[in-house]
């Protein structure tokens, strides 16, 4: 790294895409038809990792998928998607932004389609694999267009919309999905997606302008960092996602899987600082504002995916909600974000961003430290404050700390830039799901011996508990008091256990306001963007 510029990145040998070189001459029209078609396949290819997280009992069931291998529903789409956002720049560029999002696009609907039908395990797996991998073209794509067709003026309203798909998808995923599969089945979590998908399309279709594929850059592509790159995420994600059920480095499978991971992710950072012209220009990580926006950026997507994975675990085991009544508690992070996120263009022109980002770091790291006391009474209701908080957090981070990260960057930049920003934060929401299952299995661990260290048969309280259990079986017909008093134990046993879990469930919260504490850190270090356009940025 032995200079800051720019000069050798993946974009060098290559004009900027045709659609970007075409910004300056493109209706407004046409324009925000573009953005907003685009942001609308961003939402639904979020959409589709929580709204079939929220379903996945169902489907392993009509497939006939174990518990263990069900997971490989998720985490097929999941490797696929985090391995192909890192290409899109590139392969847009080969085939054209029209040519690519609108193939892309139109895949993603098909193969959304042919998942409902799926009758086996190894065809949902391979189905959702290809339906990851046009659906995170769409995510990307999205995000670069923004940056390259909006006039700075308007790319707060951009990221705005932006910001609906990356937090507010994650967070109503599941009341839709919980709405659909108790009140359809699990297929219609698929289907939603035909309507808005063919919007998207027509709209896509109607907004870019056609421009000449150039295959020719195939040839030049950078291969070797774009083969050790699909290789060393596809193992890091696979890592990750079976990590804490395979025992982690106890497996050797893991082992094989992490070794592999860390050699070729190191190979492809030798090979793309290098190389005349990489796939990413890893150069603008030493840029101030994108490379401390991209930490804050990782600690988000832990935390925002990792509260979304960790309270419907909880509402199901403690409080035993369904998939439809888990959606309507989550509902109460997103409905406020549909709401607020119209709203934070308009603050940017009058608020600094840095002060937005750090008090929306604040309050999303408050909500979390709001859960942090639960008992087995805590459920919706005790829910709906934290949420709120949540979303108005949420609300306020994503879009300012979008706009700071990426102001100042080259067009010929932007494809680089969008992978790199989109890729973290999808990277961020996997460790922190695979952090959070083995933190909160090892504090369930750690509580139940230290509570089953003070519940003693020589513990007076304790054997006046069992003999109440004893007698209470006894009236509800068992007629053996050994039997009764057995029964009695295992009550007692439950409860522990029980109550060892919601510590664990409490302590998994703490931990993720601990990670949005980090990243306000890291927020703070970020510089006043004096090119931004608006009042807050001056």
């Amino acid at each position: 790294m032995a200079t800051l510029q720019i000069a050798a990145n993946s974009n060098s040998s290559a004009k900027p895409a045709p659609a970007a070189s075409d910004a300056a001459t493109m209706s407004p029209l046409k324009m925000w038809t573009a953005v907003i078609s685009s942001t609308l396949g961003a939402f639904m290819a979020v959409l589709n990792i929580q709204i079939v997280n929220a379903s996945l009992a169902d489907i392993q069931g009509a497939i006939g998928a174990g518990t263990d291998d069900g997971g490989w529903i998720s985490t097929s789409y999941l490797i696929a998607e985090i391995v192909v956002i890192p290409l899109t720049g590139w392969l847009a560029r080969v085939f054209s932004m029209r040519t690519y999002l609108l193939v892309n696009a139109i895949l993603f609907l098909i193969f959304s389609v042919a998942c409902a039908f799926a009758a086996n395990l190894q065809q949902m797996i391979i189905l959702r694999a290809i339906q990851g991998f046009s659906g995170g073209v769409l995510i990307p794509m999205a995000f670069t267009i923004i940056i390259t067709l909006l006039p700075k003026a308007k790319q707060p309203i951009g990221l705005a919309l932006f910001a609906l798909s990356a937090t507010f998808a994650p967070a109503i995923g599941p009341t839709i999905g919980g709405y659909l599969t108790e009140n359809w089945g699990w297929e219609y979590i698929f289907y939603v997606n035909l309507v808005p998908g063919a919007i998207m399309v027509g709209m896509l279709w109607a907004s870019l302008d056609r421009a000449p594929m150039n295959l020719g850059l195939l040839a030049k592509g950078d291969w070797p960092g774009i083969i050790t790159m699909a290789i060393g995420l596809a193992s890091l994600q696979t890592v990750l996602e079976e990590g804490n059920k395979d025992d982690w480095f106890g497996s050797p499978f893991i082992v094989r899987l992490s070794v592999i991971a860390a050699v070729s992710l190191t190979l492809f950072l030798i090979i793309e600082l290098r190389a005349a012209h990489p796939l990413l220009n890893l150069r603008l990580l030493a840029r101030r504002n994108f490379g401390f926006g991209i930490v804050a950026n990782f600690l988000l997507g832990i935390a925002l995916y990792g509260s979304v994975f960790i309270l419907p675990i909880y509402l199901t085991r403690i409080q035993g909600y369904n998939s439809e009544q888990i959606g309507m508690v989550l509902a109460w992070t997103g409905i406020p974000q549909l709401l607020l996120i119209p709203l934070v263009p308009r603050l940017m022109k009058r608020i600094d961003l840095r002060i937005m980002i750090v008090v929306g770091f604040a309050l999303f790291a408050t909500s979390n430290f709001m859960n942090i006391y639960m008992t087995a009474d805590y459920a919706s209701d005790q829910l709906f404050w934290p949420n709120i908080v949540r979303a108005i957090g949420q609300a306020l981070v994503f879009t300012p700390l979008s706009a700071i990260a990426t102001s100042g960057i080259e067009k010929e930049n932007a494809g680089s830039a969008s992978s790199l920003f989109n890729m973290m934060r999808n990277l961020g929401g996997a460790v922190g799901i695979a952090m959070l299952q083995t933190f909160a299995q090892k504090r369930e661990q750690f509580h139940s011996n230290i509570l089953t260290d003070s519940v003693t048969v020589f513990d007076e309280a304790t054997r006046t508990r069992i003999a109440q259990l004893t007698a209470y079986f006894m009236n509800h017909g068992v007629s053996d008091v050994a039997t009764a008093q057995h029964k009695a134990i295992v009550a007692v046993a439950l409860r522990l256990r029980e109550q060892a879990n919601i510590m664990a469930y409490s302590d998994t919260f703490y931990l993720l306001g601990v990670a949005l504490v980090a990243a306000l850190i890291a927020s703070l270090l970020l510089k006043k963007p004096g090119h931004i356009e608006g009042g807050g940025a001056h």
